[in-house]
């Protein structure tokens, strides 16, 4: 026996046998499971692409619809005040009435239905999820598409199962998981983010297994393909591409992440507080919950005539801050403000991801310190839009505690693969400081989080009916 046979047979001794023979055994699956991906994939990224595309449309019809306008009977503020607000009372007015569990991003969901805690009505959430999203997105608010396609993808994946009849519990986890991976590659053209999403970030709630991750791999590359096949193979974020860091620089970028550590904390913090305050605000009662989203909306509606910057998702945002249009205190002021828009948005229940505005607000603080650190340390050779692109990165693997895929998706939305080195440094240190500071590691995860705080609520899944696993869901008042 040669020496390296000798090292691999001391390191399978310390793995369990039965781990081993149930990772390979699942490997057996029929190869229909593959194929059912790639259906899955193809529909995810379809969804996905007409999602964005729907986005877009409504928002250049609200505003084009307000230039029209301009002059008439009702003053122009009115006229964007109550067009915001239509808007997101159909947001809110369908997730309500039709499918609760469509409000927020609905990743939590997607992960709740891996773990069979949650159903997946994908009757309903479809169209709920879709519509809705629109009226929220297109309202102005500060809400990400991640989120909704993440979960249509999923309950795409639930929808074809049903339809082939799958009745293998492994295989309907293994195309669940597939159809969020679709999803996340179909909202951000990001294939390898898609993948490493449900492997990273979904692992306590992921079936490893050899067939699985080839699910997952066919059904991202095939929905980016059908993304790519619409709207063409351009990167999500439009930015000029830098040249990797000097090495001298380097400690910065893991002090930057240690800062974007400790503001992850307080915000997965705050987003539980602001959900718990909506809750407050409108007790579960549709007239009082309708009324909070219309004004939130209809304020939005506002913010787009006089601020706009505070506003939308924020992607549009990041190519305007790169390009240098803001100044180091100017971006603190926005900073601050889109983490009150972003807060506000997402813990009211809006049907909308959180992804986005994250991006947006790692983008402004990023920058913002590569400004600062330029000024302060003049000899050295600082580029603030570096900085910006890990802070991106830096926030996202600072909440969702995902740093490999928080870098595979900076890379990709941007196009800026020669910052690989700065990412890592500023992604695992925001990580390692944001997990030194949270005591109790359930709720380190910020989806894990939303998970509990869904469990908390008064939402009551009941009553099987004929059609396979046919839930209803009301609200317990």
């Amino acid at each position: 026996m040669t020496k390296r046979e000798k090292i691999k047979q001391s390191l399978l001794a310390h793995v369990p046998k039965e781990t081993i023979n149930q990772f390979l055994s699942r490997d057996k699956t029929p190869i229909s499971v593959l194929l059912l991906s790639c259906v899955v994939g193809v529909f995810a990224g379809l969804v996905g692409t007409l999602f964005e595309l729907g986005v877009h449309f409504v928002t250049e019809t609200r505003t084009d619809w307000l230039k029209d306008e301009i002059g008439s009977v009702l003053p122009l503020w009115l006229l964007a005040f109550l067009i915001s607000a239509l808007l997101a009372f159909v947001g809110y007015f369908l997730v309500h009435k039709f499918a609760p569990e469509a409000a927020g991003s609905g990743i939590p969901e997607i992960e709740g239905a891996m773990d069979n805690m949650r159903p997946v009505r994908w009757w309903r959430v479809l169209p709920v999820k879709f519509f809705g999203g629109l009226g929220a997105l297109g309202s102005g608010m500060v809400l990400g598409r991640e989120g909704p396609t993440v979960q249509m993808g999923g309950n795409i994946a639930r929808m074809v199962t049903d339809i082939f009849r799958v009745k293998n519990d492994d295989s309907r986890h293994t195309l669940l998981a597939s159809g969020a991976a679709g999803g996340l590659a179909a909202a951000f053209n990001a294939p390898l983010a898609g993948i490493m999403f449900v492997v990273e970030e979904m692992r306590p709630h992921f079936r490893y297994s050899l067939i699985s991750i080839k699910a997952v791999l066919i059904s991202a590359v095939t929905a980016t393909i059908v993304f790519r096949a619409i709207n063409g193979q351009h990167a999500v974020i439009t930015m000029p591409q830098y040249n990797s860091p000097d090495l001298q620089v380097l400690w910065l970028f893991l002090l930057l992440g240690a800062l974007f550590g400790g503001f992850g904390v307080v915000f997965n913090r705050l987003v539980t507080v602001f959900q718990d305050l909506f809750v407050r605000i409108h007790k579960n009662d549709l007239k009082r919950f309708l009324f909070t989203g219309s004004m939130i909306g209809g304020t939005f509606g506002l913010l787009l005539l006089y601020v706009p910057e505070l506003t939308g998702g924020g992607i549009g945002l990041i190519p305007e801050i790169t390009n240098g249009s803001f100044s180091a205190q100017v971006l603190i002021l926005l900073f601050i403000g889109r983490v009150l828009t972003t807060l506000i948005c997402f813990g009211s229940g809006a049907p909308g991801g959180i992804f986005a505005p994250m991006l947006a607000l790692g983008t402004s603080f990023g920058y913002a310190f590569g400004l600062v650190a330029h000024t302060l340390l003049p000899e050295l050779p600082i580029e603030p839009g570096v900085f910006a692109i890990a802070g991106m990165g830096a926030l996202f693997a600072a909440t969702v505690r995902a740093p490999i895929t928080g870098i595979l998706l900076v890379i990709e939305m941007t196009n800026n693969y020669h910052l690989i080195l700065p990412l890592i440094i500023t992604a695992v240190g925001a990580t390692i400081v944001a997990r030194c500071l949270v005591a109790n590691l359930f709720i380190a995860n910020f989806y894990i989080a939303q998970l509990k705080t869904k469990n908390s609520s008064k939402l009551i899944y009941l009553e099987k009916s004929e059609f396979n696993h046919t839930i209803r869901c009301f609200m317990v008042t």
